[in-house]
């Protein structure tokens, strides 16, 4: 009997590709490479202590006067970790040109899809399971950090200005260290210059060792990230940035992998998608673990949780009849 035995799937053995996802995930993922990663995981979830009430302290009234007594207090934000998972079917004639590598191509695919799916659901909800805290673009909404576009005003005094984005979270006690921008925002920052018509949010290329590198684009000395995939559009927000030390994440240990080879693939309504022996076929089964979480401790700034928040959204203006909202994932 013919089989798919160990030297046909040989590139497709789990322990390693496991590992290799592991290492190549977060250099997808722009909200990874932003936040601040924590120790991983040993179970599904973690209780992380957040500020919610600060000391206080004042003078003494002459050499015997009472000192006053204070507190704190702590609330706890839980990070929980879920699955990002995906199926990759590959033909077993595929599997049988020894010249092509399919790891190689493969991996590279799987781990954009897992990044992508991770910040959609820390940007926007999307997807998001209900145990993850309300997305950053629909949270800053929600608690007013929001700017809307104006062609009548300057992008600069938008951004920058008073009441601009950077603005409303210094004011929420948080000080900007990163944006991330939909596609269509660096168009409009290329086009804002100065009186010498030079661009104002462009960032000169360094060099090291006498080679030039890349160009990019930053806001009052910050970079400025553009997702390499379809995180969000100009329609879900044209720049969101804040202090991205308040946003943690971590990888559940046990990331696997599968091989699958006498399974059926269905949709969710049962219908059979693809018989695995039948039609000749091996699977790749990919499970991914990770969760995040934001805190938004308390501060001498601006001591009310309902308006604080260390991130705010520039967002184009709603067209006539539509909807500005944002979708929110989890609680």
């Amino acid at each position: 009997m013919a089989i798919i035995d160990r030297t046909g799937a040989e590139v497709l053995i789990p322990e390693e590709n496991a590992r290799e996802i592991l290492q190549a995930v977060p250099e997808q993922s722009v909200a990874m490479r932003l936040m601040r990663r924590l120790p991983d995981m040993g179970t599904k979830v973690r209780n992380l202590p957040v500020l919610s009430s600060l000391p206080m302290a004042s003078f003494v009234n002459g050499d015997t006067g009472l000192k006053p007594t204070t507190d704190m207090g702590w609330d706890k934000v839980i990070l929980t970790a879920e699955e990002i998972a995906t199926i990759v079917v590959i033909s077993e004639n595929v599997l049988d040109d020894s010249d092509y590598d399919i790891w190689a191509n493969v991996r590279p695919r799987l781990t954009e899809a897992i990044g992508a799916a991770f910040d959609k659901a820390v940007f926007l909800g999307t997807g998001a399971p209900a145990t993850f805290p309300t997305a950053l673009v629909p949270g800053a909404v929600a608690h007013g950090n929001v700017v809307t576009l104006d062609d009548e005003t300057p992008l600069y005094q938008q951004l920058l200005g008073e009441g601009g984005m950077i603005a409303m979270v210094e004011e929420d006690g948080y000080v900007p260290n990163a944006y991330v921008g939909a596609i269509q925002m660096r168009s409009k920052l290329r086009g804002t210059v100065d009186n010498n018509g030079l661009p104002i949010f462009t960032r000169q290329a360094p060099y090291a060792q006498g080679v030039r590198g890349k160009a990019g684009f930053e806001l009052d000395g910050s970079d400025i990230f553009f997702p390499p995939t379809d995180v969000f559009s100009e329609e879900d927000a044209m720049l969101l940035g804040g202090d991205w030390n308040q946003a943690v994440w971590a990888i559940r240990t046990d990331i696997t992998t599968k091989l699958l080879s006498e399974a059926v693939i269905t949709d969710a309504n049962g219908k059979v998608l693809i018989n695995l022996a039948q039609q000749d076929s091996v699977a790749l089964r990919v499970v991914f673990r990770a969760g995040w979480a934001l805190a938004n401790p308390v501060n001498r700034y601006n001591a009310t949780a309902a308006t604080r928040y260390p991130f705010a959204v520039l967002k184009k203006a709603a067209a006539a009849g539509g909807n500005d909202g944002g979708e929110g994932g989890g609680n």
